[in-house]
């Protein structure tokens, strides 16, 4: 069996940049008024929700994605460019898409399937790439 190789520092990093690119993506400038309007939600709803909880969770199962994605990259030869292919295609091949069947079953309009598995897509290959480039 292989060594696994694990930057920890890395791994919270990518914990990390799901909010920030979360906080980037669901930003007024992006993507917030069409994410909101696919969703039904308004302001009022918004203000209501519990933000520890949700940002705690999050933060949580970022890490717990980033560590899964960190022992798949954990060969002493994965770079960058592996990375990022390999974040690309568990973004795309697997998440994305079985998000997208979820959201299908839930007769949910494809502006919302390209906005949240764009995303998905995104974080994916941008941790793969981290993941690949902090040795």
């Amino acid at each position: 069996m292989e060594q696994v190789y694990i930057n920890h520092l890395a791994v919270l990093v990518c914990a990390i940049a799901n909010l920030a690119l979360g906080a980037l993506w669901y930003s007024p400038a992006m993507f917030y008024k069409a994410w909101k309007r696919e969703n039904n939600l308004s302001d009022e709803v918004l203000k209501k929700a519990n933000s520890a909880k949700m940002y705690g969770l999050s933060f949580l199962f970022s890490l717990i994605i980033s560590y899964n994605m960190a022992f798949f990259l954990g060969d002493a030869k994965t770079d960058a460019v592996w990375g990022a292919k390999a974040g690309l295609l568990t973004g795309f091949g697997f998440c994305a898409l079985i998000f997208s069947i979820i959201a299908l079953f839930e007769q949910r309009s494809r502006k919302y399937i390209l906005i949240n598995g764009g995303y998905i897509i995104v974080y994916f290959t941008l941790i793969g790439f981290l993941l690949g480039v902090w040795r």
